[in-house]
């Protein structure tokens, strides 16, 4: 019971950390587009698909790697020998985060020349090739605090890190000289990079005070063994993960030449591509963090339904997952559609944001549908399966942007982006079906939602279009999208959709103090006629 309410305060805290640093992240993104302009943030948005390249070889798995052995270790009572695994896990960090960083500072100036085709990016590659040692020895830091279940340390490193951040970016940003792209490109990376760098410092403080004070004393035995389970670890994954974020990287490279070659100009493409990457998808990707969140806290869950052969359990938490996905990401959805013109408007006015807002909206449930299932595949122990299917994704992607996208301009990305996501999420629901035999019920966990919302919305414009003035400003537009959200919820319980049955589960959930299961782990409530028909 101690341990799962851990897990819950744990989650909790992610859930908040990550709410701020995206609501702030999203609140960035529109002041630096507004400063920058849409070419520059095309700019920003394909450098940064190389940077991502170059940071998963830097990291090479290694937050996974210190949490699954250091917790191991624990659980094992070897906790003298912490201290000694760390500092093999450092050496680990140092090595690849400065091959990485040696890498992309010695071949920035091709790759600006050759791949992103744009000479403005190679002093800002070669800046952040600097961070790329630092980010890797943060992952390591960031890996022990999740494994010894001190994530507040962690938490507020994140948060330091986006503060940071935004005040030297907002500080460069506002200085007179810095007027041109390539000026205003610049001053992005400085200020991320200077953030990174004080980042550093305060994990890697926090974590000798923490080392200190839980781990004094230091054992006679080297942690060898522990060493080669951290290696056996990392470079799986580390490879898997250099196959899909290198195909990943070739699709940001591609996207703009195939623009290009569809007739558009240089900076009319990189504006386009920077407004999808930049400013339509954090709009479409911020309530992610909740079922992202609300996702990870039943991955331990699902893990000790499955080990202990619960399966009556483990097909209930399943379909509850996938319904409550389902609810949720189709409200999204239809409220995005509904108010995207006033969104884009408010948020990035003078830029086609809006239209790609509306666009993009409708793949909202398969994007989040996708990110709940896999969850429940890594709680099942199916994680190589889900390494597989990103591969592909990305691979299809790859090969999508290279037919569709000279050919149709922007609405051949939209549409590589639509049948990639798709492919993914079909690929993953069909394997989780297959494994857990669970029903699917979609009248309630479709059809309801689908015509709550539309009701929802219709209500909304009917209410608001008496008023006497359009919603032009945030705060406007943020009450008339949490009125509709009232009256979606509304619908729900009329309809059925979400009864009683669900709030009970969502009771039982979180409802650590009071469960009786063993771990705190939520189990179906008895002597209910819904729960029946789902196992």
């Amino acid at each position: 019971m101690k341990q799962a309410k851990q897990i819950f305060r744990d989650a909790l805290l992610l859930t908040f950390t990550a709410l701020l640093i995206r609501t702030v992240g999203v609140w960035f993104q529109i002041y630096i587009s507004a400063r920058a302009g849409a070419e520059v943030m095309g700019l920003y948005a394909l450098m940064s698909g190389v940077y991502g390249f170059a940071l998963t070889v830097a990291t090479s798995g290694i937050h996974l790697g210190v949490t699954r052995v250091v917790a191991e270790m624990l659980s094992r009572k070897k906790e003298e020998k912490v201290p000694s695994l760390m500092r093999r896990a450092i050496l680990y960090a140092l090595f690849f985060g400065c091959l990485s960083a040696l890498f992309l500072f010695c071949f920035a100036k091709p790759i600006s020349l050759k791949w992103l085709r744009d000479s403005r990016t190679v002093t800002s590659l070669r800046l952040l090739s600097v961070t790329l040692p630092l980010i890797s020895l943060t992952s390591v830091f960031g890996g022990y605090f999740t494994a010894v279940r001190r994530s507040t340390k962690s938490a507020l490193g994140q948060i330091s890190e986006q503060g940071l951040r935004i005040f030297f970016c907002m500080y460069l940003l506002s200085l007179p000289f810095v007027s041109t792209a390539e000026q205003l490109l610049n001053a992005l990376v400085i200020g991320g990079a200077l953030s990174e760098i004080l980042s550093f410092l305060f994990e890697f403080i926090l974590y000798l005070l923490d080392r200190r004070h839980h781990f004094p004393r230091r054992s006679s035995e080297s942690a060898s063994l522990e060493g080669l389970q951290l290696i056996r670890i990392t470079i799986p994954v580390a490879l898997t993960t250099y196959i899909r974020s290198g195909l990943l990287t070739l699709e940001h490279v591609l996207i703009p030449e195939g623009l290009r070659n569809s007739g558009a100009s240089h900076a009319a493409a990189l504006a386009a591509y920077g407004s999808i990457q930049s400013m339509a998808l954090p709009i479409i990707l911020y309530p992610a963090a909740l079922i992202g969140a609300f996702s990870e806290l039943l991955i331990p869950a699902v893990a000790e339904c499955y080990i202990s052969g619960s399966e009556k359990r483990l097909r209930y938490m399943i379909s509850r997952v996938w319904h409550l996905s389902m609810i949720f990401s189709i409200g999204v959805a239809g409220i995005l559609i509904c108010f995207s013109a006033e969104l884009g408007n408010a948020l990035y006015p003078g830029t086609q944001t809006a239209s790609y807002i509306r666009l993009l909206a409708p793949l909202i449930p398969i994007m989040y549908v996708d990110t709940a299932t896999d969850a429940i595949l890594k709680g099942i122990g199916q994680q190589l399966y889900s390494m597989v299917i990103n591969i592909m994704d990305a691979g299809v992607s790859v090969l999508l942007v290279l037919i569709l996208v000279p050919r149709f301009g922007i609405t051949g990305y939209l549409i590589t982006v639509y049948i990639s996501e798709t492919f993914n999420t079909v690929l993953s629901v069909t394997r989780l079906l297959m494994l857990s035999k669970t029903r699917v019920h979609p009248l309630k966990w479709v059809y309801l939602p689908l015509l709550s919302v539309v009701g929802a919305t219709c209500c909304a414009h009917f209410l608001f279009s008496r008023l006497p003035h359009p919603a032009s400003g945030k705060w406007e537009i943020a009450l008339h999208c949490t009125v509709t959200t009232w009256f979606y919820l509304l619908l729900l319980f009329l309809s059925k959709s979400l009864g009683k049955e669900e709030r009970a589960w969502i009771r039982t959930l979180f409802s650590f103090s009071r469960s009786k299961t063993k771990g705190g782990i939520a189990s179906p409530p008895k002597r209910r006629k819904a729960f029946r028909e789902h196992v």
